[in-house]
């Protein structure tokens, strides 16, 4: 195509009159900021694609959540019969989403805040955050720049435009202060007004009862959080409530997201590879009762486990550490909140999860850490553990 690859020198930047970089590059790099003190524009490769996606946006951000409640407003938004296409940071990159945008549909875009943080003209028509809570610490290096990055989505909005935010994160209330679209919530704790907040056991939207939160079929409070977020976007979107209810009991959840795998012998076991941070761990554990065997550990990213010692006290029958950061997790954890077993691979936690569960517990995949030490990422990550556990035979144990 006559594009010349060259490695990535001070001397390639030399002549440059753009930048794009991929999510994957921090965008703090020493020849990055080289070339901008030459006045050279660096953007990612969604500020790449904004100008040329048709129609209308739907961004959702947030450290914990995002691909289900995006999937599920895609799911939402088709089950309505409103036309919309899904990516981002869930599977297809914006730029490739250009060629089949039409100006009569939604794009639904899962934002990083890997994406978000080079933004400076994309815009979306309904920006939501579901959390912020800390993640990709090694990346941004403190709470406050991974925020930051997250507020991008918030900032390039205009009036006409609608912020969906959880009123029950500050991080994220304080998003409010930099959109100049209107502000609508979603909540677990109280009523809010506008917006979607649970009540009892029913989910209200703008004052109407949606639905039963028991009719969500996915597990955990954080689901319901998904939902709600999910709801209101998609109701903004032109959605009925009608239609919003109907198509959340048919929503089949997204792999490797509390993944229900199979159950041998009464135990069950559970895919959270997307478990990728504390957080969304604590979320994990909060979705069950008792009995876990939990498989904890992979690529540190700057992580406190120590917040897993009581729920994993209360509810854990063993955490089995795999990986790089095992050692460090087992430390953080002691020795007196949860058995402590280290098995280095997940081939060998699997094997003795399945030899030491009783009928009645839970084996959970839920790692709090990133993948890359031992896997490629964290879909081949929850593969392997299906395989592994798909593998297993019935009364072997």
């Amino acid at each position: 195509m006559g594009i010349t690859i060259e490695p990535q020198t001070e001397s390639a930047f030399q002549n440059a009159d753009l930048v794009v970089i991929s999510p994957g590059v921090p965008a703090d790099l020493d020849l990055l900021n080289n070339a901008r003190a030459r006045g050279v524009r660096v953007i990612g490769e969604l500020e790449l694609a904004a100008p040329f996606l048709k129609g209308k946006t739907i961004g959702i951000t947030g450290s914990n959540g995002k691909t289900t409640a995006t999937a599920l407003t895609g799911h939402i938004l088709r089950e309505a019969g409103i036309a919309c296409q899904v990516g981002g940071n869930i599977g297809t990159p914006p730029a490739a989403m250009v060629e089949t945008s039409r100006d009569d549909q939604w794009n639904v875009l899962e934002l990083s805040s890997f994406q978000l943080e080079t933004i400076e003209t994309f815009r979306s028509d309904i920006a939501a955050c579901l959390n912020v809570t800390p993640d990709h610490l090694d990346r941004h290096h403190t709470l406050e720049n991974y925020a930051a990055a997250k507020g991008r989505l918030f900032e390039t909005q205009q009036a006409g435009d609608s912020a969906v935010l959880n009123a029950d994160d500050p991080l994220c209330t304080a998003y409010a202060n930099l959109t100049r679209g209107k502000v609508q919530w979603f909540s677990l704790e109280r009523p809010v007004s506008p917006g979607a907040w649970l009540e009892s056991s029913e989910i209200r939207l703008n004052g109407n009862v949606l639905m039963d939160a028991k009719d969500i079929p996915l597990r955990g409070r954080h689901n319901i959080e998904n939902s709600m977020a999910a709801s209101v976007a998609a109701h903004l979107a032109g959605a009925s409530m009608q239609q919003i209810a109907a198509a959340i009991r048919t929503f089949p959840g997204v792999e490797h997201r509390l993944e229900l795998v199979r159950e041998i012998d009464g135990v069950e076991y559970y895919n959270d590879s997307k478990a990728t941070n504390v957080d969304a761990t604590l979320k994990a554990i909060g979705a069950f009762e008792k009995g876990l065997w939990i498989i904890l550990g992979g690529k540190d990213k700057d992580s406190d486990y120590t917040v897993l010692r009581e729920p994993l006290h209360a509810k854990a029958r063993a955490a089995l550490l795999i990986g790089a950061a095992a050692q460090k997790i087992a430390s953080q954890l002691g020795s007196n909140a949860v058995s402590i077993m280290q098995c280095g691979t997940l081939a060998e936690a699997v094997q003795r999860a399945f030899r030491s569960a009783e009928p009645g517990d839970t084996v959970l995949l839920a790692p709090a850490c990133a993948s890359f030490d031992q896997f490629e990422n964290f879909e081949q990550r929850g593969r392997i553990f299906k395989e592994l556990v798909n593998a297993l035979a019935e009364g072997g144990s």
